[in-house]
This record gives structure tokens, sequence and C-alpha cells, in this order.
């Protein structure tokens, strides 16, 4: 007697990772190809690289996610190779290798899955689909822009309205932190209190230390330092550090970009914007949206990472997060057009060579087609039922005499 129980529990799917079907399938195949096209308008070109490779690739002198975070197992070689946790990472690695003499811009973009493991109090898949972009050899303010209204154009055209993208930049913490002398741990510490907008923490923590009192004073306002342009220039006025003024002044331009794409309503400024990558070294960016409590896009500037592969690059890029983009427009009730027109030819075999060629005529417009050779002792309502709870939206009915009758679902 077979163990029923173990096969019932092979129906189930791991901790983190879920199955996709049917209607939802399709909506998401269709915002995948809609941010993809607006991609490829913007002169991106197709890379794909592997699903997993080398730890060293991700390792965490890298500023990509901790170790114990990665799924980890060993080729026969005893090579430790981990399921990636991060995309960007294996682009940089790619840029390095096949694209070492180009010095003008590369544009690439992919589609993939990144694997993190997740404890199960988080609620968060283990497995996330990102779409991304990425644009190398280009350190300019206009590339930031242009990854920005990308980012802001794509998301207009899965048919979302109502977003903001906050723009931050990596180099302000970093100059604020350098010029407090703070040590490594006392930084990631600050950077926990900042990300969680805790200001009655980081006066805490900055309260007797030695440091410059606008260092000090401008590092305790950031988790509130957000808005408009006013935000950026409020802050110029507290520091003179060097590295915090150049990012200051970096915002302030990109401003000025944002406004020549018309595309100022769905930007604000986040001085106290953290990234969880160690990598980005410049301008950082999220999109939110109201129905989900984490960043449907994330961006930013690493002008650093490609080098650790062995070319010097400056780049930038963008990754949408397929699966929480997809819960904001389920829970804002936007319509997804889902391709749910399929023809079912329902035929005896004594008319399979019509059915055959009434399929691929159809076909050849265009449409999409089913054969179905028809039960003799099953009713034609069993097949219409089917059909309508399985995206087929009418029914071509060939009898034994030949005739062709047309049900619509």
């Amino acid at each position: 007697m077979k163990d029923t129980s173990y096969q019932k529990s092979l129906l189930f799917t791991p901790e983190g990772v879920r199955d996709i079907y049917g209607v939802e399938c399709e909506k998401r195949g269709k915002i995948q190809k809609e941010i993809h096209d607006r991609m490829k308008l913007y002169g991106f070109r197709d890379i794909q690289t592997p699903t997993f490779e080398f730890f060293d690739i991700f390792n965490q002198k890298r500023g990509t996610v901790n170790s114990r975070e990665m799924f980890k197992f060993f080729d026969q070689y005893n090579n430790t190779l981990v399921l990636r946790p991060d995309i960007t990472p294996s682009i940089a690695r790619c840029v390095a290798k096949y694209y070492e003499k180009e010095d003008m811009q590369i544009r690439l973009c992919y589609t993939g899955s990144t694997f993190i493991h997740r404890s199960g109090y988080q609620g968060k898949l283990s497995e996330v689909t990102q779409i991304g972009a990425e644009l190398m050899n280009d350190d300019s303010s206009d590339a930031d822009g242009e990854m920005i209204a990308l980012t802001i154009e794509c998301l207009l055209k899965t048919g979302l309205d109502e977003f903001k993208v906050d723009i931050g930049h990596a180099g302000l913490f970093r100059g604020l932190v350098n010029e407090a002398g703070l040590s490594d741990e006392e930084i990631e510490q600050l950077r926990i209190f900042i990300t969680n907008k805790n200001i009655f923490a980081v006066e805490d923590m900055l309260e007797n230390r030695d440091m410059p009192e606008g260092c000090r004073e401008l590092l305790i306002l950031l988790p509130d330092l957000f808005g408009s342009l006013d935000t950026i220039r409020s802050a110029r006025e507290k520091t003179r550090n060097p590295q915090a003024l150049d990012a200051l002044e970096r915002l302030e331009r990109l401003s000025e970009i944002m406004e020549a794409y018309g595309l100022t309503e769905h930007v604000t400024f986040d001085l106290g914007m953290l990234s969880h990558y160690e990598y980005y070294t410049g301008v950082i960016f999220k999109a939110y949206t109201y129905g989900t409590g984490d960043a449907i896009v994330t961006g930013g500037r690493y002008d650093g990472l490609v080098e650790q592969f062995g070319k010097k690059t400056p780049a930038i890029g963008l990754a949408f997060m397929l699966d929480e983009l997809l819960s904001a427009l389920n829970r804002q009730q936007v319509v997804i057009e889902a391709e749910e027109s399929d023809i079912l030819i329902l035929y005896r075999s004594a008319n399979r060579k019509r059915a055959i060629e009434i399929g691929n005529s159809l076909r050849t417009e265009g449409k999409s087609v089913r054969l179905m050779r028809k039960n003799a002792d099953t009713p034609l309502d069993i097949y219409k039922e089917y059909g309508r709870r399985s995206e087929v939206s009418a029914i071509l009915y060939i009898d034994d005499t030949g005739e062709v009758t047309e049900f619509q679902l």
C-alpha cells in the first residue's frame, strides 16, 4: 500500500517559494513584457547570467548580502557555489570579461530570480523575480537621471499612477560618518537607527561624541530629511564636509534633470536613505506605492564594483521587484488585460483533418487554438464547462456531419 501522506507532502513547495499559474502567470508575463519593451526602447540589450555561480562573486567584501543569507552548495571539485542572491555582481563580472576594451556606454537588461534565505516569520519570499537594467561606462548625472526616468516610465506603463521614487546619495552618509570618526561597529549601529527613522536613538548615540557640531546636527536630522529640492539646500547649509557637499550638489543637478524630463511630480529626495548593498557609491533610489510595504524598484550607482573584477568602469543600475509590483497592482485593483482568448476546436476522429486545417488557418491569423478530440460519451456541456474554467473564449464544434457550430464562452 502506498504511503499517501508522503505523496501528499510532495505537493507542497519548500518555505519561501511558490507556484505561479493560470491568470496570475498570464498577468505576470504581460507586466514583465511591458517593462522589458520599455527598456529596449531605451537601447538596453538582453543578457542572461547563470542561476548559480562561485561564492566569491557575491562574497561580503564586494558589498552584497551576508554569507549566511545565501543558498550554498558544493560541486564535484569541492568549489563553493551559491544560488545568486543578487544579479548585479554577475553583470559586473560579465562586463569585465566580455567588454574589457569598451570605453563607451554599455546598456544591458535582464530578467531572473534571486535567492536569499528568509526566516519564516519575515513573511517574504526566498525566490524573487527581478527585471533590471545596467548602464555602464557613464559616470554623469545625466545617466543617473535617465535611469530614474526609465523607472518612472516603466511604472506608468504598468498602469500605476500613485507612486514615488525616493532619491538619496550613498556619499552623504559616508562623508558624515568619516568626519565623525566612527568605528565600523558604530557605523553599522547608526545605519540601523537611521534606516528605522529612529531620531532619538541617533541623538542618544552621538550626544557625547567628539565631532564637528554641524556633522552631529546633520546626522541627527538625516532620518527626517526628505522632501523637495529645499531639503537638499537646507542640508548644504549644515555641513562643510567635501564628500557630503559633492553628494548634495549631485542631487541638485539630478533635480534639474528630472525637471527636464517633466517627471518631478513622481520624485522626492530622502537624504536618510541607506542601501542594504554596500557597493553603492553615489545616487541611490527606491520606488514605493501603496498596497505593499517594500520597495517595488531599487537602484543606484556602483562605480567601484566592476573594478573588483578587473575593469575600471562607472555604472548605475535598477531592478524591478516583480512580485512586489504585482502585489501592489492587485491591491490597487489596476486592470491587467491577460490573454484569455483561446479557441477550442472540438472534433470527432472522422473530422480530424478538417479540424487540423481550421486550427492551422486560425493560428496564421495570430489566434491561439487548442485541438481536442471529443469523446462520444461525454456531453457537449462538459466541454463548455471545461472551456469556461480554462481561459477558452469560444468552442468550434465539428459534429459527425462535418458541420461547424461556434459557442461563445
